[in-house]
């Protein structure tokens, strides 16, 4: 094990500041289907002590204009079809992890929208456990993390009560409405995050989570997006920057486009840049690498053909790449799926320990 000179929290700061710093930062996000996988290839202990993950979570900051709402309108012995707390009915598998089957929503035009939904988008409406947040902050501070709150954002609550069709639609065809949702939620946001604030919460970023693309290219143009939603992101990220904190936007899919809205609008790193949707920071960080730090792409389409000398090439390339900026953090491209091996994993942790040191 390589020596380390600096916390968690200096360390990944120094990645998004493209500062000094002695080794690159590691986070990733495993599916609970995986986990079992690994438990019983041998896997037993904590993976974040295992690995040096740098990366706390407080609290996931994500307001519905009816919380709390699950109601059920059908079930079988696998799936369950509810009607949720933003107003849309889904279905949801009951023992296992996967996206929800979207069946309807209910917010179907502005005037639905300003009486029905808009009301319910209020502080008082939105639960904050404050002191278990806090608790939460001080224990990431005890052990020298970089503690951030999590959520989603404006992109992300348009197509939860539109749907992504109808949000789409209305982009083109009642923009005011969409800037309305759009505004209102982030309006909101800021007022959670203020609470937050001044509950003594103060953590060192944001990782807000907006799935604005997909495998061949962003959900709408860089044109509409500009117009309608980026207003609202810079909003969100100048909050964050008033406040002495980073900003990680995550977004699946096809970002190429995009990212010179996202480095205007003020985010300091990408994540997790879904190499199956031709992210590479082998490319990206000679465009971008003094601008953004980027954080993932490890091709898990890679892993899980769990050959040794692929994975090593996938991870060495992408670890030379990344660290030639200074401003890159360990993450797999989106989440670790259950095809991969717990032999393989650790593979990919010990190349990221073997290489990821600066010298």
């Amino acid at each position: 094990m390589n020596a380390t000179t600096l916390t968690s929290r200096e360390r990944v700061n120094r990645a998004m500041e493209h500062r000094d710093h002695d080794r690159v930062p590691r986070f990733d996000q495993i599916w609970p289907e995986t986990l079992a996988r690994w438990q019983s290839e041998g896997l037993s202990g904590d993976l974040a002590a295992m690995f040096g993950w740098d990366i706390d979570w407080l609290a996931w900051l994500t307001p519905t204009p009816f919380p709390g709402r699950s109601e059920a309108i059908a079930e079988t012995d696998e799936t369950r079809d509810e009607r949720n707390a933003w107003g849309a009915s889904v279905r949801v598998w009951k023992n296992r992890s996967g996206t929800p089957e979207h069946l309807g929503w209910t917010c179907e035009s502005p005037e639905v929208w300003r009486d029905q939904f808009k009301p319910h988008l209020t502080l008082e409406n939105y639960p904050l456990d404050l002191a278990g947040i806090n608790t939460k902050l001080s224990a990431a501070r005890g052990s020298g993390k970089w503690a951030c709150w999590c959520g989603t954002s404006t992109y992300e609550a348009l197509k939860a009560m539109l749907g992504d069709e109808a949000m789409l639609m209305a982009m083109a065809d009642e923009p005011e409405w969409i800037r309305d949702i759009s505004s209102t939620y982030t309006d909101l946001l800021l007022r959670i995050y203020d609470r937050l604030w001044e509950s003594g919460a103060r953590p060192d970023g944001l990782w807000l989570f907006e799935d604005v693309a997909y495998s061949n290219g962003p959900l709408c143009s860089p044109a509409m997006y500009r117009e309608l939603i980026w207003p609202d992101h810079q909003r969100i990220a100048a909050w964050v920057h008033e406040h002495n904190m980073k900003m990680i936007f995550h977004t699946d899919g096809d970002i190429n486009s995009y990212i010179p809205h996202f480095i205007e609008a003020g985010f300091d790193c990408l994540q997790p840049l879904e190499a199956k949707a031709k992210m590479d920071i082998r490319t990206l960080c000679p465009q971008y690498g003094d601008k953004l730090a980027f954080f993932g792409n490890i091709d898990m389409m890679v892993a899980i053909g769990n050959n040794r000398e692929e994975v090593e090439h996938e991870v060495v390339s992408k670890l030379q790449a990344g660290m030639s900026t200074r401003g890159y953090l360990f993450h797999s491209d989106h989440s670790v799926p259950p095809q991969v091996s717990w032999e393989t994993y650790q593979w990919i942790m010990e190349l990221v320990e073997r290489h990821g040191y600066y010298r």
